[in-house]
């Protein structure tokens, strides 16, 4: 598998660094969250960036690097035993990560149409935001990717703050500790790649269980355990404390609140030597008592995974992946900043001056409606049925 990061106007591709045996000593991680091995990055710079223009990324500076990227992509690619997919990281609110990651995806689609394309998508948050466009940027990348990746793992910036300064009590964070949240997460997504478990999930086992419609593939991760440094010693963590952990909306890496919506999928992957029977109970246990928050149309909405190694520093940890209904809450949240912005034609002719037009807007509004709409028409898919129901009733009596 090859990851690939966007920063600025740089394309940065990874290939996940071998531990040792040894597990040799590693410097410590914020809170409690493990610390991870280095990497060997190969880095494609260009000077001039896209200046918050997802048109440049996309259709000018983004052409113009995409030979050259994909280059380096292809060597990473043909230098893996088994290629099962590209993992990318990038911000959906500025220039070279919107438009020219979005392009890159598609290019990597046309190449390798067998490969899974999984992405971290850093999405814009209502009170985090510190460009005016993102609503544009963010809107037509979003557009971009319900067309060519499989997965998406939707984060903002503001749920991470929060979890910072509430839950791990730090008393100023840094990006260091924002993108070390997200690095634990994107970890051990994987982690069944790379090391033995009872159960293990790969790429292609998340996405045949967790998208259950090919454009529904919007993911709401999260992290368990998280607490402060000064409450580990007074914690005795068990796998019943890391699943209730796991669902609680506080650990979500997405400013949405999963109780406003349902699940149509939930899955989990342990990271530690515990009993598969446990594991069970648990996430059952878990499901029987929020069953109103599952969609009730499936038999069995969640998937376990289990690694057996757990991670530095902890005893047990486990990474939570939510397809809910209630990410249509932060698709509507910028879809309606766009529609305010493209109503007034605000900052347009940027855009336009790098070859678009203002039917490619109006497409890219219509498709993110109808998406929330499918949202929506599957978390109400339990009161069509019992309207039905009421409705053959009434034709029998």
């Amino acid at each position: 598998m090859t990851t690939c990061s966007w920063s600025a106007s740089m394309c940065t591709t990874t290939r996940p660094a071998a531990r040792p045996p040894s597990f040799p000593n590693r410097p410590p991680g914020n809170a409690a969250l493990p610390s991870l091995m280095p990497s060997r990055p190969t880095q494609v710079a260009r000077l001039s960036g896209a200046r918050n223009n997802w048109a440049k990324g996309y259709y000018t500076e983004g052409v113009e690097l995409m030979e050259s990227v994909k280059e380096v992509v292809r060597k990473e690619a043909e230098s893996c035993d088994c290629l099962q997919g590209f993992q990318l990281t990038h911000s959906l609110g500025g220039g070279i990560e919107s438009g020219m990651g979005t392009l890159l995806i598609n290019k990597i689609w046309e190449e390798y149409p067998d490969r899974m394309i999984n992405t971290f998508s850093i999405l814009p948050s209502p009170k985090v935001s510190d460009t005016v466009v993102e609503p544009y940027n963010a809107i037509l990348s979003v557009h971009r990717l319900i067309e060519n990746a499989d997965e998406t793992f939707c984060i903002g910036n503001e749920a991470l703050y929060d979890i910072c300064s509430r839950t791990l009590e730090l008393p100023a964070s840094t990006y260091g500790d924002l993108n070390h949240l997200v690095s634990v997460t994107i970890s051990e997504v994987t982690t069944c790649l790379c090391f033995p478990g009872q159960l293990d999930a790969d790429l292609w086992k998340l996405a045949m269980n967790m998208v259950l419609f090919p454009r529904l593939h919007f993911f709401m991760p999260g992290f368990a355990p998280l607490t402060s440094r000064g409450s580990q010693q007074y914690w005795v963590l068990t796998v019943a404390e890391l699943t209730q952990q796991m669902f609680d909306a506080k650990n979500m890496m997405v400013a949405c609140d999963p109780c406003h919506g349902r699940y149509l999928m939930a899955g989990a992957i342990f990271m530690s030597c515990m009993p598969m029977r446990e594991v069970d109970e648990q996430m059952l246990n878990i499901q029987n008592k929020n069953s109103s928050y599952f969609a009730d149309w499936l038999p069995n909405n969640v998937k376990t995974a289990v690694c057996d190694i757990p991670p530095w520093g902890l005893k047990m940890s486990a990474t939570f992946i939510g397809n809910n209904t209630a990410i249509q809450e932060l698709f509507k949240r910028v879809s309606e900043q766009f529609t305010a912005m493209f109503r007034h034609k605000a900052l347009l002719h940027w855009y336009m001056g790098e070859g678009m037009d203002e039917t490619e807007f109006a497409e890219v509004e219509s498709d993110i409606n109808d998406l929330v709409s499918e949202y929506q028409q599957h978390q109400d898919a339990k009161a069509k049925e019992e309207e039905f129901e009421e409705y053959v009733e009434e034709e029998v009596a």
